[in-house]
């Protein structure tokens, strides 16, 4: 699913709505979410799952073209963790 196709579905769900607004909540959340997580903080949303910020070290790395070695920085990366409740959803007894 892309995002214009959530903000779709939500629109659809919520008839009172105007698909403008419900791209503005969604353009909205997803910021908020990029600002916290560039702060260094985390995002926990209950029963979905948790972002943070992970840290790579700097490694020595391959040009897959010419096989030279070459330094890879180190950065920083978002990850998710599915939360309990999402989990349970995808993998069902």
């Amino acid at each position: 699913m892309i995002r214009s196709e959530l903000v779709a579905r939500i629109a659809a769900e919520n008839p009172g709505l105007v698909r403008a607004e419900v791209e503005k909540v969604v353009h909205t959340i997803l910021n908020t979410i990029a600002e916290h997580l560039s702060a260094g903080g985390r995002v926990e949303l209950r029963g979905f799952g948790a972002f943070t910020v992970r840290h790579r070290d700097a490694c020595q790395g391959r040009n897959p073209r010419t096989g030279e070695a070459v330094q890879v920085e180190g950065k920083s990366v978002p990850f998710f963790r599915a939360g309990k409740e999402l989990r349970d959803r995808l993998n069902p007894e």
